[in-house]
């Protein structure tokens, strides 16, 4: 049976193309998929992202279960209000899934996982909960909506409420805020400014309209992939999973390997893994050639060693195309990208194309 969000009807009444999401329907586009991306990077869209899987982590025990289920320390988080970007590791060191975790009060917090691992995700969680003072609540009572842009936080700020504006105004990025049973978070997967705000299930449609009333656009799942890609934000089950580490994706600063005495999930096996050298790494390509990079496509670089694309797009931004791709180690600066059975050269990079719109290039 297919999943569809509360926000279904509006999706149809904005004439979106609907497609399965790993077992929800949710809009592709509204129409322009290249216009959804332009008008995020330069103004600010929205997108329904109720399809996430919140999880709220209740109890004294709540820290102590963090810092031992992820890689990132929630001890960084140093009052309440900030949050934190995580891998969730097997004990392999392999991702699970990533995340954000937020710190609402001292027994209090938050987990948004991906919905295409819901399941997986809990079962794991779930299994390691057993003597921790907690108690896990997955929210399905709550829809989630995110505005992205540069006049994101603007535009949001003139639709709620005198007392949400004034708590919105003083969000840093990466922090999060409680105000009337909304939550907002300075937080997003598209490389722009903005808000993830999660409200209850009856109040989303009218937040809806309201974002429609202001002029916000909204935008589907085709814009917000090649949002993330420019941006370098990697997508889960593509650019890594359980058979990745951190270290091979490009996620080492997600590690926190101090204090010594944390032993976290993963932990023995990512030392290991440093100890050893990595085989592999996460890097971005820009195509030198005509052609469009995909994933599965094979890289080749000078010294003969395969590799391939895990993310791969046409940029509207950069008006080439742009890729993720997991190579040996031993990659330098060319590769050659085979499309269509042909060898198209491909400059390696940093994996994070554009910032606040602007090329990195």
């Amino acid at each position: 049976m297919t999943n569809k969000s509360p926000l279904h009807e509006k999706h149809i009444q904005s004439a979106a193309k609907m497609v399965d999401f790993h077992g929800w329907e949710m809009p592709l586009n509204y129409g322009s998929q290249i216009n959804e991306h332009h008008v995020v990077r330069q103004d600010c869209g929205m997108f329904d992202v109720s399809h996430m899987t919140v999880v709220d982590i209740l109890g004294a025990g709540g820290r102590q279960f963090l810092r031992k289920l992820l890689c990132n320390d929630v001890d960084q988080l140093t009052h309440t209000g900030k949050a934190l970007y995580s891998c969730m590791l097997n004990h392999h060191g392999g991702i699970i899934d990533d995340l954000i975790v937020y710190y609402r009060s001292s027994d209090n917090y938050r987990i948004v996982l991906n919905s295409a691992t819901r399941e997986n995700d809990l079962a794991w969680i779930q299994s390691l909960a057993e003597g921790f003072a907690i108690g896990l609540h997955e929210r399905n009572e709550l829809a989630m909506l995110a505005v992205q842009g540069p006049n994101a936080i603007q535009k949001t700020m003139g639709i709620v409420t005198a007392a949400q504006a004034d708590a919105i105004s003083t969000l840093a990025p990466f922090e999060c805020v409680d105000i009337d049973e909304w939550f907002f978070a300075r937080t997003g997967y598209t490389g722009e400014d903005g808000l993830e705000i999660i409200v209850p299930e009856q109040d989303i449609a009218g937040l809806w309209q309201a974002c429609l009333d202001a002029g916000i656009q909204p935008c589907g799942l085709g814009a917000r992939d090649t949002l993330r890609l420019e941006a370098g934000m990697l997508l889960y089950g593509q650019d890594m999973n359980e058979n990745t580490t951190p270290l091979e994706s490009g996620l080492n600063w997600t590690i926190k390997w101090e204090p010594e005495d944390r032993d976290f999930i993963g932990l023995g096996a990512l030392q290991s893994q440093r100890l050893q050298g990595v085989k592999s790494k996460l890097v971005g390509l820009v195509l030198e050639g005509r052609g469009i990079m995909r994933t599965g496509q094979t890289v080749m670089t000078e010294e003969g060693l395969k590799g391939e694309i895990t993310s791969g797009t046409f940029s509207p931004t950069l008006q080439c195309s742009v890729a993720l791709a997991r190579v040996p180690h031993q990659a330098k600066e060319h590769v050659t990208v085979e499309i269509r059975g042909k060898q198209i050269p491909a400059k390696i990079t940093k994996p994070r194309f554009v910032k606040q719109g602007k090329s990195l290039l």
